[in-house]
């Protein structure tokens, strides 16, 4: 084997290894946090001084995000091994009106070999056996990814609760998780009553997502605040704070459907959020940016942003999503250039 080859493998185990948790940490922690160890969200009483006390620096938060894009960066076999850790970290995603049976069995071949095998071995990764963490599906499609998936480690994820609006009758969106959770997944994307955060109802908000969390049982709840509609990022922290306070496993960006989707900004005050409710409550909480990421350049800003705001414990499919599927064509030709020294074209890199 060449030493490139050699040192390419190097970069990308050297990356896997400090994914692992110290041995002395307790069995159940799923994070750490200034070296102390995290354990899984289970929720807290609602607060309603601390929400309503919550201030944000707008001005201040964006000239945080201009200067993070601006200053952070990473080359070569560093830029391809966390372009691998980026695709880890992926939610892929077929929630469109002709979504069809076959199109998510497609998806799914895609989630269990997200990259070309020529390029597994150019780079020499075969042994760290790359899949993206999770496919997410209507409910109608749970029984099919699951059987695409069976064997894996991938997650099946369903979006609920009257995705993308959440407007249907609190019974019935529940009943939907419900249901969900018995087809098979292991994951569930609810979405909010965004008027509640408008009329400042904190309250009902916890009360509807602790009752979406008792709903879930075992499997996980992503809270999509969709902040592309919440006009703030007061209303965004507070509504992270109360879905958190409520259980939540992770907060997720938007559905993908509201015109302003993921921002940096949005990304800050919501890791933040969750840093302080970690520092508060010795747990951790999960961070799912989701729509408008389609770079290879974009996911290294939220995965700097992330190593820099909650810690490397935090870079990991356990507790970092990216809702995005057209995102992994450009992260397969950026590995392919690093590999061959040449860009190839999309096509070359089918999806479904």
């Amino acid at each position: 084997m060449s030493a490139d080859y050699d040192q390419r493998r190097g970069v990308a185990h050297e990356l896997i290894r400090r994914d692992t948790m110290s041995s002395d940490a307790p069995k159940n922690a799923i994070a750490h946090l200034a070296g102390r160890p995290l354990l899984p969200n289970r929720g807290i009483p609602l607060d309603l001084d601390y929400v309503k006390d919550v201030r944000i620096n707008t001005s201040a938060v964006e000239r945080r995000a201009q200067s993070h894009v601006a200053r952070r960066t990473v080359k070569k076999d560093w830029q391809a091994a966390w372009l691998l850790r980026a695709i880890t970290c992926m939610d892929l995603t077929t929630l469109s009106g002709d979504d069809t049976d076959e199109r998510v069995r497609r998806l799914c071949a895609k989630a269990r070999q997200p990259i070309r095998q020529d390029l597994v071995e150019k780079l020499g990764i075969a042994e760290l056996d790359i899949k993206v963490a999770a496919v997410c599906v209507y409910h109608t499609f749970i029984e099919t990814a699951v059987h695409a998936l069976e064997g894996t480690r991938i997650h099946v994820a369903a979006v609920s609760t009257g995705f993308p609006a959440g407007l249907s009758p609190l019974a019935e969106r529940v009943a939907e998780i419900r249901r969900s959770v018995e087809a098979g997944a292991h994951e569930i994307d609810v979405v909010i009553t965004r008027a509640h955060v408008f009329g400042g109802r904190w309250q009902a908000l916890y009360d509807e997502i602790a009752a979406f969390k008792q709903a879930c049982g075992t499997a996980h709840m992503k809270v999509i605040l969709g902040t592309g509609d919440l006009l703030t990022l007061r209303n965004v922290t507070r509504a992270s704070w109360v879905a958190m306070m409520a259980g939540a496993d992770f907060i997720k960006t938007s559905t993908g459907k509201e015109p302003t989707n993921a921002t940096l900004p949005v990304g800050f005050v919501m890791t933040r959020a969750i840093r302080e409710y970690a520092q508060q409550t010795g747990m951790a909480v999960g961070f799912k940016p989701a729509g408008g990421i389609r770079t290879a350049k974009q996911s290294l800003d939220w995965l700097s942003m992330m190593r820099e705001e909650l810690g490397l414990s935090w870079v990991r499919g356990e507790l970092f999503r990216f809702g995005a599927s057209s995102l992994l064509g450009d992260i397969e030709r950026q590995l392919e250039h690093h590999a061959t020294g040449r860009y190839s074209a999309e096509h070359r890199h089918p999806l479904a």
